[in-house]
C-alpha cells in the first residue's frame, strides 16, 4: 500500500512540482519547531526532566503497590508522555503538568521523605530540584503560552482530512498572535 501511495505522490508532483503533501509538511514542520527547541540550552534538558519527574512517580507507585499495571487501570489524572514528531503531545504534557504541577511536587516530597531505598530518594530530590527550579518553571509556562498559540495550526497541519485553504485560513491569525506574543513579552 504504501509504494502505490508513494507512486500517487510521484504523478502528482510530476504534474504539480509545488504540490505538497499537508500531513508531511506538518510533521517535517514539528521536527524543525523541535530541533531548533533544542537549540536553545534551558530547553534542550526540559523535556527529559519532565519524563524523569513522571518516570520516578510512577516507579514509585508501583513499589509501594498503589498502582496496578496495566492499560487504563488508576487512572485519575495523566501526565502526556512527549513524543518528538507530534508537537501538540509537548502541548499537552505542559499542560498536564501544569495542571498536576501540585500534586507532582506532593509526590516527589512524599518520595524523598518516605522512601527507602538510597537511589529512589536521589532520583526523586533530583527531580524535585530539577522541577521546582525557578528556570524549569518559567520555561514551562513560556512554552506552554507559545504552544498555546501555535496548537490549532499543528493540528489542523496534523489532519488528513483538513483542506488546506481552511488550514492557510489559520496562518495569518497565528503568525500575528506569535508577533504579539513578542512584543508584548
Amino acid at each position: 500500500m504504501r509504494g502505490m501511495w508513494n507512486g500517487l505522490q510521484a504523478l502528482i508532483l510530476n504534474d504539480c512540482p509545488y504540490a505538497n503533501y499537508i500531513h508531511c509538511f506538518a510533521h517535517r514542520l514539528q521536527l524543525a519547531l523541535v530541533k531548533v527547541s533544542k537549540q536553545v540550552v534551558p530547553i534542550s534538558g526540559f523535556f527529559p526532566k519532565l519524563k524523569v519527574a513522571n518516570a520516578n512517580e510512577i516507579a514509585r507507585l508501583i513499589d509501594l503497590e498503589e498502582l496496578e499495571t496495566g492499560s487504563g487501570l488508576n487512572q485519575i489524572g495523566t501526565l502526556q508522555r512527549p513524543v518528538e514528531t507530534r508537537w501538540s503531545s509537548h502541548f499537552r504534557s505542559i499542560s498536564s503538568l501544569l495542571r498536576m504541577f501540585t500534586s507532582t511536587v506532593e509526590v516527589l516530597l512524599n518520595i524523598i521523605d518516605d522512601a527507602i531505598d538510597g537511589e529512589y530518594r536521589a532520583k526523586a530530590e533530583s527531580a524535585y530540584d530539577g522541577l521546582t527550579s525557578f528556570e524549569f518553571v518559567l520555561i514551562l509556562h513560556l512554552e506552554k503560552e507559545t504552544m498555546e498559540i501555535t496548537d490549532k495550526l499543528c493540528q489542523a497541519l496534523q489532519s488528513q482530512s483538513q483542506d488546506i485553504l481552511n488550514v492557510m485560513h489559520l496562518v495569518s491569525p497565528t503568525k500575528a498572535l506569535i508577533q504579539k506574543f513578542r512584543d508584548g513579552g
